[in-house]
């Protein structure tokens, strides 16, 4: 059946989840807080990110560049 696969992923989505554009928004941000205190801590100022950026592969994929980025130039 069509669908079902795109239902159990709205199931599955966490509420924190901020969605793409506001985790696009401040993501240079959460970077700079991982940089400078590490994930958990980051992942605990800023749950919907860290939610967002666990169940989104292109924000994700965004993140990770950034924080290679911003890691070299530290």
């Amino acid at each position: 059946m069509t669908g079902w696969s795109e239902l159990d992923r709205f199931l599955r989505t966490d509420p924190r989840d901020v969605g793409c554009e506001q985790a696009m928004r401040v993501l240079h941000v959460y970077v700079e807080l991982v940089l400078a205190d590490g994930a958990d801590e980051a992942a605990r100022r800023c749950p919907g990110v860290a939610a967002h950026l666990s169940a989104c592969g292109p924000c994700s994929d965004d993140f990770q560049g950034l924080l290679a980025a911003a890691g070299l130039s530290t």
